[in-house]
């Protein structure tokens, strides 16, 4: 029989255990291990099973354990230090607070998804993942940061595999209550609710907040009476629903997460947020509600907008067209000709996310294009996405080289503490006398010896095969209920045998099934009597793509074979407590998308922050860490034919490598049963990687690069009332205006002679028509370099010229000649042009405005 409604019933706890509800209450306990060892002694079996949720564990432990740890004293004041630990955390200055005033109050982040912990399943994949290191690390840092979000009802989903091999899906529904949120109230206790008019009534949405260390993370729920039962759902599941059921979603983010931010802002008393980041487009409406706050103050749409842009942060996560939230244009436009946003005309809406450049549609409207429009700091998540993007991006910078688009780069990280294995750990404080294995010194052989590394390796590893027991065994039993798991899973994998692993989404390029080209090779592989390799597999598909579940029914069906099955594995319901295994229990971390459409990919970088090696294609963070002794790469076989030709031709890499060299370094022990050129390896990664890849060390980069720059045009441009905003936007105004008449009239040169020899210097005159601008407004520039077939400048350098004289006999009095001189610095081929760019100190760069006027 089944229950019609079920809630969460938090414990009541002995007066001298209030410490552990304190403590439970701020996700703090998902990455500080004293605080996991305090919960883990209550009930080691049972906070187990509950996959480390202190709230669950202090719901279902037996009162009379409470009442026994209550009389221990022992137990009582170790719980009281860790909740003044705790308390003293939240207060001390840190890192972010030694950079002084300049540095903003308050940052707002937004994301559709965060991956916190297990117990708060608010994430699909590395996004998610992402948001919540972005979010722990800023709190570590002490980076004054909010977080907005959406509270998904049934999270993403929970995966199962039929006994034929195909996902299945299933939504159960979470209960708040039972989870460490609670409701933001206003004064006098009544929920905080946001509220937003559409065109046929309104959506409601409570406000969830969850403390993520120092940070507040805001979630909003419209599963609430107000809302009438169509809106009750929209928030039901993460990417879940078709396109207005998800234009809602971004919606509620985007204006309501800025609406719930303000709310809880005035609630505590914390400033304002003066900078606001949108973790790729799906917030991106947030910058429409900023402005229409603005144009409430009394600015023009435009003047509103360089504010805007001046203080927003956009991250874009993905590197093809198909990534990018698109809505049909005239649903956003039924959506936006309403009270939703008072002040906005729906034409300067639709403007934002038009594709008005070749190539692009009419008929949509791009989240990815608005972000940029709206976000005057936009970065790509690696330097090679960050290239990536450049790229896709082109369009809407007409005239401009792809190096010059706005788009930087900040590599993403991960957030150590949560990732590294206890066992690193422990290993690190016992002989480095540090519990931050990021900047402990491993290369430091006599302390920390090579039996010491490759024995933890060896016992992360077999921790690994006794949860992928344990869990293939569970998955059987849950579809065969009553029944006895066969004999040979509990003999499945082997603790001493070579483990790859490859765990992540399954969208087809990231190639799930390369391993598979060759199934008779790579049983051969996995057999071999002598240097043996086994596999352990994980991964989730979007439910809606049939052809990512193929590819994993494909995998499971390979993996069941009765000879193989010991040695290669699919662990269904990939998540954080199952990746806080893998990653540290694997010797190989396998990654093989195809280049260059991983962004990042930051699985590998969890497994390296525990000694595990990197096999991958040069794609996303590998492509600029790779390095020759942490890891291997695999070729990527671009120039190939088809997409056939080049999958066989990087599978047939990837075998050799493993089998070739990999494999036989793995096994090569020396007489102690260490394989030493595998552990120095090891060593080199953990000494080289630690640092640089984890999120303490991304997030320092957003402040530094991003946030404070953000921070600092946007206070320069609401100053004195918003004076310089105005004047901005008025000079962008006469710019646009007077752009059609700005063109080079023609370039002089002189200074080489008919055999030009390096050294030798080139004189260039250019006289402009500025169209009624100023010299001032603009910029004159050389550009050169080397010149090839079509006359395309490769090797680019740009110089900027100097206005030497109004034009004579130029009765507008707006033509002005400009000059400059370059040396020769290279032989063979060279060519160069002339351009004109407008040019602001409120501008990051000339390519802003995506004007350019070139010589002829």
């Amino acid at each position: 029989m089944k229950a019609i409604r079920r809630f969460s019933v938090r414990a009541v706890l002995p007066e001298n255990l209030s410490a552990l509800e304190e403590i439970a209450g701020n996700l703090r306990w998902s990455w500080h291990e004293p605080t996991k060892e305090l919960f883990a002694r209550i009930a080691p079996e049972l906070w187990q099973q509950l996959r480390h949720d202190p709230i669950a564990l202090l719901g279902a432990v037996e009162p009379s354990r409470l009442a026994e740890l209550a009389d221990d004293h022992g137990y009582v004041e170790w719980a009281n230090r860790v909740r003044d630990d705790l308390r003293e955390y939240l207060q001390e200055p840190r890192w972010y607070q030694s950079l002084g005033d300049a540095a903003p109050r308050s940052i707002a982040y937004f994301s559709p998804e965060f991956g916190i912990a297990a117990a708060l399943p608010q994430y699909s994949g590395g996004l998610g993942i992402l948001a919540g290191d972005h979010l722990k690390a800023a709190s570590d840092l002490g980076v004054p940061l909010v977080a907005a979000g959406l509270f998904y009802r049934s999270g993403y989903f929970a995966q199962a595999i039929s006994p034929d091999g195909w996902q299945l899906e299933s939504y159960p529904v979470l209960d708040p209550d039972g989870l460490p949120l609670s409701v933001l109230r206003e004064a006098d206790g009544t929920p905080v609710q946001i509220t937003l008019a559409l065109p046929d009534g309104e959506l409601h949405a409570r406000v969830w907040q969850a403390a993520v260390g120092r940070v507040r993370l805001l979630l909003l729920d419209t599963d609430i009476p107000e809302n009438e039962e169509r809106l009750r759902s929209v928030t039901d599941r993460l990417y879940g629903g078709g396109g207005e059921h998800r234009l809602l979603q971004e919606l509620l983010l985007g204006i309501g997460g800025v609406r719930a931010v303000k709310a809880w802002a005035a609630l505590t008393g914390a400033p304002d947020a003066e900078v606001f980041h949108t973790n790729e487009g799906h917030a991106g409406f947030l910058g429409l509600e900023r402005i229409s706050d603005l144009v409430g103050e009394g600015l023009s749409f435009d003047q509103a907008l360089q504010v805007v842009r001046a203080g927003t942060v956009f991250t874009t996560h993905t590197p093809v067209p198909a990534g990018i939230d698109r809505f049909d244009r005239a649903l956003v436009e039924r959506y936006f000709s309403t009270s939703l946003l008072p002040g906005l005309d729906v034409k300067e809406v639709l403007a934002l996310g038009a594709e008005d450049y070749p190539g692009g549609s009419g008929d949509v409207f791009n989240m990815a294009v608005m972000g940029l429009r709206l976000g005057q700091h936009a970065n790509g998540v690696s330097q090679l996405h960050g290239e990536v993007s450049r790229q896709m991006f082109n369009g809407l910078y007409p005239g401009f080289d792809p190096r010059e688009v706005p788009i930087d780069s900040v590599t993403n990280g991960v957030h150590a503490p949560t990732w590294t294995d206890p066992m690193l750990r422990a290993l690190a404080i016992e002989r480095l006398g540090t519990d931050d294995t990021t900047h402990a010194n491993w290369a430091d052989a006599h302390a920390v010896g090579d039996a010491d590394l490759w024995s933890v390796r060896n016992r992360m590893r077999e921790q690994l095969v006794q949860d992928a027991r344990h869990r293939v065994a569970a998955a059987w039993e849950r579809q065969n209920p009553g029944g006895i798991a066969p004999a040979w899973m509990a003999d499945l994998l082997d603790p001493n045998v070579l483990t790859i692993g490859f765990a992540r989404r399954v969208p087809t390029y990231k190639r799930l099934t390369l391993m598979l080209h060759d199934p008779d090779r790579l049983r051969r592989i996995l057999l071999d009597p002598e240097r043996p390799v086994q596999f352990v597999i994980a991964g989730k598909s979007h439910p809606a793509d049939d052809e990512g579940k193929r590819l994993i029914q494909k995998l499971v069906h390979f993996a069941n074979e009765a000879d193989v099955r010991g040695r290669m594995v699919f662990l269904p319901d990939y998540d954080i407590g199952m990746a806080q295994l893998l990653y540290p229990g694997t010797d190989v971390w396998l990654n093989n998308p195809l280049r260059p459409l991983e962004a990042c990919g930051t699985s590998g970088m969890k497994a390296a922050l525990n000694g595990a090696l990197n096999l991958s294609i040069l794609d996303g963070w590998w492509n600029e860490f790779y390095d020759g002794e942490n890891g291997w790469a695999i070729p990527s076989a671009d120039a190939a034919g088809d997409g056939a030709e080049r999958d066989a031709l990087e599978a047939e890499a990837m075998y050799d490598l493993i089998e070739h060299q990999i494999a036989p370094r793995f096994y090569d022990r020396d007489p102690d049963g260490v394989p030493s050129a595998w552990v120095r390896q090891i060593r080199h990664t953990l000494a080289t990687l630690s640092s640089p890849l984890s999120a303490e060390r991304m997030v320092r980069e957003y402040v530094e690069r991003l946030y404070l720059p953000a921070a600092e045009y946007e206070n320069r441009l609401t100053a004195d009332d918003f004076a310089a905003a105005r004047g901005l936007a008025e000079w962008k105004e006469r710019v646009r205006s007077a752009w059609p008449d700005v063109a080079v009239a023609h370039v002089d040169a002189g200074g080489v002679d008919d055999t030009p020899q390096v050294g030798d210097e080139l004189h260039v005159r250019a006289p402009v028509r500025l169209g009624g601008l100023r010299p001032e407004d603009v910029r004159v520039e050389l550009v050169y370099g080397r010149s090839h077939e079509g006359d395309d400048l490769t090797d680019v350098a740009v110089q900027e010229l100097t206005v030497d004289r109004a034009v004579p006999g130029d009765e507008a009095g707006s033509a002005h000649e400009f000059v400059g001189t370059v040396r020769l610095a290279w032989a063979g081929s060279f060519g160069y042009t002339v351009r004109v760019v407008p040019v602001n100190d409120l501008l990051l760069t000339p390519a802003e405005l995506g004007l350019v006027a070139v010589a002829s």
